[in-house]
């Protein structure tokens, strides 16, 4: 070893590196890496796990129960710090590996920034078959491991000590790229992790990194500017990455200046509060009449971050087909498609420079009056859905209720099922930034698992507001451990267990297509003898969170209140009607494949009926 030159085992080099990186945050100097998320194996306890106990003071390791649900808290993690910090998970070889590729998917779907450092097969295979190794005859290098690289961003098999010089800046720069940001996946083979080498000592010096901006093409510019202010009925979509751009103020200050209405994603709700007056609500299947008359009357279309999933655009139903679609957008894949007119750049600098071109232009008083106008019928219907005296209780009823009694900084939690609709209908944004539904890869379990990795975040900065969860009877039977995590680690959550019988909204959707209830809910299992409720109450508590069942919404209110007030997690129990109280206005047209061909004639008359809206869509690509 020389003067300058450190040795290091591979793993020793890799927590050492990740301990140097520094990311500077609204002023504030923090590491890059918050810690990590482990549940040690013989693939990564011996050599990772004795380079990460030197560490545990600067990199805390949160130990999972779970390895998905470590990874869904990886990514709720990295959302609350709007991907300007990450988490790493590791896991041991084989199906510890394996419990982590949906949450891998999530990140990829979601643009999250998350390390993987999993345990792989021996480099040298002296020893093979190892313990959980999976043999391919014909590819001996062929691995669960290799599955990731569909799901991951970067991904590489670390096959010599010297690797991670030139592997971990890769890997770190990706998770930094705006554009390309997503998880990243590094294999450790059991010996390599052990293996030693001479690594240069500058390799391991303190490092402070930057989320580049990139600055949109000045003709790219020119041509949005040029059809902007030709429209009389334009609007913006706000979509996640404005948030991530940290560029709220300036999409409020463009839409103000000229007076366009806004409508907002679900990964951008909450870009705007409830009340501001060009806040028109979320657009899309889960959407609203406000916002979705607003689209559809639209001629000049400004997507600000998003990524246009079918799910705001109704599966391209939602825009007329000679409207115009301009996307601001730091992936190039995003702003181009559906043959929009692409600005690729970084969502702060395009929107400032937007309104630098725009010389005072304002939208028709005309067209932002009639968006303000149905905006404000959308309210009176929202308002009457979460009205307690209005029929059974129902997911909009609990939202409200707790909505009402909520914290300005409170950050709600919900993902997949019928929540994530219902949250985004109808909560009440309170303050900027506090909405998390994960509707992205729209992945069951991640609420349990994503409050908790919020909560953490949440609690480094904001640690006297709450991190609420909204969850379905089905999402809590997938994943429920980490109420144990919460109560372990002392992070506490507000987690509200809604039951409905069993997978209620793809009951409903199965009837609105015209079949009949089967296998969704508990009650139509042909295969279940005799259904009965889960005692949640008594599961949570087991689990040491505070834990009640509440009846009416008078009983909800004052348990909230309660939860509000206590030191840990409390999970409160409440039974939902799993046919009625639905929002049910605010959709649009949603693309779902229905048999061209049936004996069943209300199958037949609903797949016509679906197909009649198809002459709606926009056949851009």
């Amino acid at each position: 070893m020389g003067e300058n030159t450190v040795r290091l085992t591979t793993a020793q080099a890799i927590i050492r590196y990740l301990n140097a990186q520094f990311i500077e945050i609204d002023g504030t100097r923090q590491r890059f890496c918050g810690g990590g998320f482990g549940i040690f194996g013989h693939g990564n306890v011996t050599c990772l796990g004795e380079a990460l106990y030197d560490h545990k003071e600067t990199l805390p390791l949160y130990r999972g129960q779970n390895e998905q649900g470590m990874g869904f808290a990886a990514a709720a993690y990295a959302k609350y710090h709007l991907r300007r910090r990450f988490m790493f998970c590791t896991a041991s070889a084989g199906p510890g590996t394996a419990n982590l590729l949906t949450a891998a998917a999530l990140a990829h779907a979601n643009r999250l920034p998350m390390l993987m450092l999993c345990g792989d097969t021996f480099l040298t295979r002296l020893p093979d078959p190892v313990l959980q190794q999976l043999e391919h005859f014909n590819n001996p290098a062929l691995g669960v491991n290799d599955s990731f690289q569909a799901v991951t961003r970067y991904w590489d098999r670390i096959t010599h000590p010297a690797q991670v010089i030139q592997t971990l800046p890769a890997a770190l720069a990706t998770m930094l790229d705006p554009a390309d940001c997503g998880p990243a996946f590094l294999g450790l083979p059991q010996d390599v992790q052990g293996w030693a080498y001479d690594y240069p000592v500058s390799f391991f010096e303190e490092k402070n990194h930057r989320i580049r901006r990139q600055a949109p093409d000045a003709d790219d510019l020119a041509d949005a500017v040029a059809l902007l202010k030709l429209a009389e009925r334009p609007v913006i979509i706000a979509g996640g990455g404005v948030q991530y751009s940290g560029a709220v103020a300036e999409l409020t200050q463009f839409a103000e200046a000229h007076q366009i209405p806004v409508i907002e994603t679900i990964a951008g709700r909450a870009n705007l509060v409830n009340d501001h007056a060009l806040n028109i609500g979320p657009v899309g299947v889960t959407g609203s009449d406000s916002a979705n008359s607003v689209a559809e009357l639209a001629d000049v279309i400004l997507s600000v971050g998003s990524r246009l999933q079918d799910f705001t655009t109704g599966s391209w139903t939602a825009f007329a087909q000679d409207a115009k679609l301009i996307s601001l957008n730091a992936a190039r894949h995003d702003a181009g498609k559906h043959q929009s007119l692409p600005i690729v750049g970084d969502a702060k600098l395009g929107l400032q420079q937007l309104a630098g071109a725009m010389n005072g232009y304002k939208a028709p008083s005309s067209w932002t009056e009639y968006a303000i106008g149905v905006r404000k019928e959308w309210d009176a219907y929202v308002a009457g859905n979460v009205n307690v005296d209005n029929g059974p209780n129902s997911y909009a009823k609990a939202i409200g209720i707790v909505n009402n009694l909520a914290g300005k900084r409170d950050r709600v939690v919900a993902a997949a099922g019928g929540l994530p609709a219902e949250v985004t209908a109808n909560w009440r944004t309170l303050d900027i930034g506090t909405v998390d539904v994960e509707f992205g890869f729209s992945c069951m379990g991640y609420e349990l698992a994503g409050g908790w990795g919020a909560r953490i975040a949440q609690s480094e900065s904001e640690p006297d507001a709450d991190t609420i969860v909204f969850t379905g009877d089905g999402s809590y039977m997938l994943m429920n451990s980490d109420i144990y995590s919460s109560v372990l680690t002392q992070k506490k959550m507000i987690v509200l267990v809604l039951d409905n019988g069993g997978f209620a909204v793809i009951n409903k959707l199965q009837n609105n297509t015209g079949n009949e209830s089967f296998n969704n809910l508990l009650a139509d299992s042909p295969t279940i003898p005799a259904a009965f409720p889960v005692d949640f109450v008594a599961h949570a508590a087991s689990m040491g969170a505070h834990s009640t069942y509440v009846d009416t919404p008078d009983q909800l209110a004052q348990a909230f209140k309660a939860a509000k007030a206590a030191d840990k997690t409390s999970v409160i129990v409440m039974n939902v009607d799993a046919y009625e109280g639905w929002t049910t206005e605010g959709h649009t047209w949603w693309e779902v494949g229905t048999p061209h061909v049936t004996d069943n004639p209300k199958i037949r008359e609903k797949h016509l009926e679906i197909e009649a809206s198809r002459s709606k869509q926009r056949k851009g690509v």
